[in-house]
Formats: C-alpha cells, sequence, structure tokens
C-alpha cells in the first residue's frame, strides 16, 4: 500500500477474490462472500502451529512461467484440510472463540457456501443441477440430512474462509 501512495495511485483496484469455478476464472466464482482459499499463505499457517515447516517443504515444485492450477488446488486443499483438522481438534481458545464468532457474523453466507462447497466434494465437482433432488431444490429435510452427514467437511470449508479473512483483515 505505501508503494502505491509513493507513486501517487489514488485507486487500487482488485481482482475479485471469490474462489474461482470453472476454468478458474475470478469472474466465475462458486461464493460473492468467500475468500478464495488458494490465496491463503500457508506460512502464515504454519506460523500458528497448524502445519508443520515438513508439510511445506514436501510442496511440489511449480513452474514459475505460469500457474499450473489442477496440481496447486490439490496441494493447497490438502494442506488446508490437514490444518483445518489440527485446528478443529486442538485450537487454542481464543482463537476457537475468534472461529465461532466469525461462523456466526458470516452465517447468512458462509453456511450456505460451506455446504455447498462439502457438497461438490461429494458429487466429484458435477453441476448443483446434477445433485440429487432433495438438496437441489434445499428440500429442508434434506438439507439437514447432508449438514449433519457432512458436519466435519463443512467445518474445514468455514475455517479455510476464517482463516482467508484473518489473513486479508492483518
Amino acid at each position: 500500500m505505501e508503494f502505491l501512495a509513493e507513486s501517487g495511485q489514488k485507486i487500487w483496484q482488485v481482482l475479485p477474490l471469490s474462489p474461482t469455478g470453472y476454468g478458474d476464472s475470478p469472474y466465475q466464482c462458486f461464493s460473492a462472500f468467500a475468500g478464495n482459499p488458494l490465496l491463503i499463505d500457508l506460512r502464515a499457517v504454519r506460523e500458528q502451529g497448524l502445519l508443520s515447516g515438513q508439510d511445506l517443504n514436501n510442496a511440489l515444485s511449480f513452474a514459475e512461467e505460469h500457474v499450473e492450477y489442477a496440481r496447486v488446488i490439490e496441494f493447497k486443499q490438502g494442506q488446508l484440510r490437514k490444518a483445518a483438522q489440527a485446528f478443529l481438534m486442538d485450537g487454542a481458545s481464543t482463537d476457537r472463540r475468534a472461529f465461532d464468532t466469525f461462523c456466526e457474523n458470516n452465517g447468512k453466507w458462509l453456511d450456505d457456501y460451506a455446504l455447498f462447497m462439502a457438497c461438490k466434494r461429494v458429487y466429484k465437482d458435477a453441476a448443483w443441477s446434477h445433485w440429487d433432488r432433495g438438496i437441489r431444490q434445499r428440500d429442508l429435510a434434506a438439507l439437514r440430512e447432508w449438514q449433519n452427514e457432512l458436519s466435519s467437511e463443512i467445518q474445514i470449508h468455514k475455517f479455510a474462509q476464517f482463516e482467508f479473512f484473518q489473513q486479508w483483515e492483518s
């Protein structure tokens, strides 16, 4: 930000930071409210004790000239899943309170987003129009059933959003 001010810039436009959908485009995303977990700095997650140095040392060697989305997504999702599980099992009470507050304050979009992303994983990224009728039509009984069945997966997606916004705000 200092560089922008020093160079006389008055406006800073940021591309959408939402989770990218098909084609990895920031303009075709799964949520207008959620942040893209791929933008989470895993070093900061390691500094919280949720990943080890070895986890990051085992990172694949990625091309520097272009983004290998499939490889990056697979690696980063795996690391975030591991970090989320560590946090949800052993999160410090202050961090856990901050997480619970984040979930409560953002529940209007976060609950549906996390359920949607958990269902996408179950359906191997198929379009929602190909999902079971109950969840596709948001039948209340089906929603409750899926929320119960996928509660752990839902929490992982909520953690990723919590971490994204913690880093964005810092």
